[in-house]
This record gives C-alpha cells, structure tokens and sequence, in this order.
C-alpha cells in the first residue's frame, strides 16, 4: 500500500522510514507531490497532526501517516510545546530555537524536558476513526550543544542513562529509544491489530 508521509521536514522523513519499515507501506513524501503543508492551527499534538493527515490525504488521494512533535519543558510550562519548530520566530531555525531555550532556562533550577510524539494514520481524509501512536522521551536541557546526528533540539537533550545527547546517539541507537520510536511501536501496533 502507498502511503504518504505528511511531512517536509526531512529528518523526520528519513527517520519514519526507518522506524516504520516493519510495515507492509510504500512510504513517499509529500515534496513528491508538491504539497503544500496546512497551517497548524490545533492547540494540541494530536489536533496538528490530524490537520496535517486530512489535508495531505485529501490532496494526494492517499492514505497518510502525519507526526506532530515538540520538546516540553515543565519550568516554562510546557513551552516551547506545538511551537518547538518555530520556538524563536520564522523561519524556522533549528540554531535559534536551541538558543532561545538554553537562554529561557539559564536561571532555572530544574532543566527536565521531555520529547512528545504524536503519530496519526487516515485511510482517508474524513476518516472518523484515526490510529494514533503516542511516546515520550525523558531528558534534561544542557548549555553546550554537542554531538552532529539528529535534528531540533537533539543536541543540547542530555540523557542520562547514556550520558550523552541525542545527537551523541548513533541512528540506529535513536530509533529504538526515542519519542518516535515509542509512538511508532504504538502505531505499528494498532495498524496490525486492525489488519492495515
């Protein structure tokens, strides 16, 4: 089955192919359609990343799996949340981002964070019953950026049972542990359960 990855961001892409190969799909991007993505405009995960499935599948007149994920930090009550791609301004900048956090936190006592996914898959684009796949990923924010793999915010997350950041982690190593990787699990799960 064909399925369109409702995302132009390619990290995300090159990760979801990997961490979704169990599954019987032929995964395309939606650049190999020229689609445009739809303005976010839930005000949670789940909401954005159903936006973002309808109107791809609807586009495309594909089934579509989108993602919709951020960094949390409790001391900024739970910024920079659905805005962690856009957290200093636009155009989106992953350097800027970095720093704006690692400045938000620089006085704070408690740097705890934590990645949340959230992944949504619709036969279609009024589908009334999307599968979704949830994870979280448990870190703390660091001042030096370290580390050259990932994307975002991956290398100032420092997590410490492998005492290094996520950009540290080899890929493969990522795909196992991370938000994505959790709510990938998830959603590969429910996809077979429902015979998809």
């Amino acid at each position: 089955m064909k399925v369109i990855l409702a995302s132009r961001n390619e990290g995300k892409i090159k990760e979801l192919t990997k961490i979704l190969s169990p599954l019987d799909f032929h995964l395309v991007g939606q650049k190999d359609f020229d689609i445009e993505s739809p303005e976010e405009t839930g005000l949670t995960f789940i909401e954005n990343a159903l936006i973002k499935a309808r109107e791809v599948s609807k586009q495309s007149g594909l089934p579509s799996i989108a993602d919709d994920s951020g960094i949390s930090v409790p001391m900024l009550d739970g910024a920079p949340g659905i805005y962690s791609a856009r957290y200093a301004g636009d155009p989106s900048d992953d350097e800027r981002n970095n720093r704006k956090l690692v400045s938000s936190l620089l006085n704070l006592p408690d740097k705890s964070a934590f990645y949340y996914c959230v992944l949504v898959f619709v036969k279609h684009a009024l589908d009334p019953t999307p599968i979704i796949g949830i994870g979280e990923w448990h870190g703390s924010i660091i001042a030096e950026k370290r580390g050259s793999n990932g994307f975002g915010y991956d290398p100032h997350f420092w997590l410490e049972d492998y005492q290094c950041t996520a950009a540290e982690l080899s890929p493969e190593t990522k795909n196992t542990i991370s938000h994505r990787a959790t709510a990938s699990k998830e959603l590969i799960y429910a996809l077979k359960s429902n015979k998809i």
